[in-house]
């Protein structure tokens, strides 16, 4: 059999001179001797796949979603364990519970003092100017109380700052200094004044027996920044009333408060004749109603509220060297359970007054302690 001839053309017959060979250079005539296109490697009828083109192998539908999900849970973990040091690292541990002393033995559950100073940190004279606070120095406490978290639900007690408590014998926070008690009788938020938190910690120590684990402070600033970063909280106000001082102008209803009203709000206290009994349980329903609006679903799990949220708190939080985001995240959501469930909201009992302070009610308190203490359901009634 001849071999195959290379650009073949019919008009030469076989034999003759142009047999098997083109005309003229390069010339094709189109013609085919039998390979067919397409037929891929080793061309024709007798090898390769004649024209068959492979489709893809089926799509492995298990492999990619455990690959994806696997990457979601990476994803997740990457962001948690960032979000939490970034949080971490906003928490102001300024205040050191070691420094306090004679302590009493610690009982069941966790106590935290939660303390509202009127600390102007960080503000304009713009923002002094808007919400009221005027312009004095330093700082003192507007309202302290006693949040309880055990497990028969949470206890939040009022101590009205004009309760009249003694003074006793401490170490002054920044001199180490000791400082021996006289019995000295004052209203409780000069125990913070007169040497910051870990005297505070010490004098309700001191006068309740209850020992505190951990210490929550926040300004004036602060509290209103986290009102307007979660876009306000609900109330519903029973009865209107209004106060020159605090800035405070309320119908009766529910309306939502930023952060301006809210903190004339929870500072009102001469509508209500200059009872401080009546602005703290004014203040329990706020941090209840602040606590329940924040935890939840729609600000946890957005992280367009969620650090918002965060940024704005925790950067204006003054808390004890101890404390962990962990206890915080216990504390809030204690708070928010307050007014629902087993929680309790109270003020500290009074039996009476003296020289225009509150002085406690001992038997009460003793007994009210004991519950704690043991992490007993409360049954004392306060003011």
């Amino acid at each position: 059999m001849p071999p195959q001839s290379q650009g073949y053309d019919d008009r030469y017959p076989a034999g003759s001179p142009g047999y098997g060979n083109s005309p003229e250079p390069g010339y094709d005539s189109g013609y085919n001797t039998g390979q067919v296109y397409g037929g891929g490697r080793g061309g024709g009828h007798g090898g390769g796949d004649a024209g068959y083109v492979q489709g893809r192998p089926p799509v492995d539908w298990r492999r990619r979603i455990k690959l994806g999900a696997l990457t979601l849970v990476v994803v997740v973990l990457v962001v948690s364990v960032s979000t939490y040091f970034w949080a971490d690292s906003k928490l102001k541990r300024e205040v050191d519970l070691a420094k306090v002393i004679e302590r009493p033995e610690a009982g069941d559950g966790t106590n935290y003092l939660i303390v509202g100073s009127d600390s102007r940190e960080g503000m304009s004279a713009e923002d002094k100017k808007r919400l009221r606070t005027g312009s004095a120095e330093g700082k003192r406490t507007d309202s302290m109380m006693i949040l309880h978290d055990g497990s028969n639900g949470p206890t939040l007690i009022s101590l009205p700052r004009d309760s009249q408590v003694e003074i006793p014998s401490f170490k002054g926070s920044e001199s180490g200094k000791m400082f021996q008690g006289t019995g000295r009788q004052v209203k409780l938020n000069a125990a913070y004044a007169e040497d910051g938190p870990e005297l505070l910690v010490r004098t309700v120590e001191f006068n309740t027996g209850l020992r505190i684990d951990h210490y929550v402070e926040i300004g004036f600033g602060g509290f209103a920044q986290i009102v307007d970063a979660i876009g306000g909280v609900e109330m519903d106000i029973p009865k209107a009333f209004k106060d020159k001082k605090s800035g405070a102008d309320f119908q009766a209803g529910k309306q939502t408060l930023n952060g301006e009203q809210s903190l004339a709000f929870v500072r009102t206290r001469y509508a209500f004749a200059g009872s401080d009994l009546d602005r703290t349980k004014n203040q329990q329903k706020f941090l209840a109603a602040l606590a329940s609006q924040t935890a939840t679903p729609s600000t946890v799990l957005n992280p367009f509220k969620l650090y918002p949220t965060m940024g704005a708190g925790l950067d204006t939080l003054i808390v004890d060297k101890d404390m962990s985001l962990w206890a915080l995240a216990n504390m809030f959501f204690a708070m928010k359970g307050v007014t629902g469930g087993d929680g309790t909201s109270m003020n500290m009992p009074i039996s009476g007054s003296s020289g225009g302070n509150l002085v406690w009610d001992k038997a009460k308190v003793k007994q009210l302690v004991q519950q704690l203490k043991n992490d007993e359901k409360v049954t004392v009634k306060g003011n």
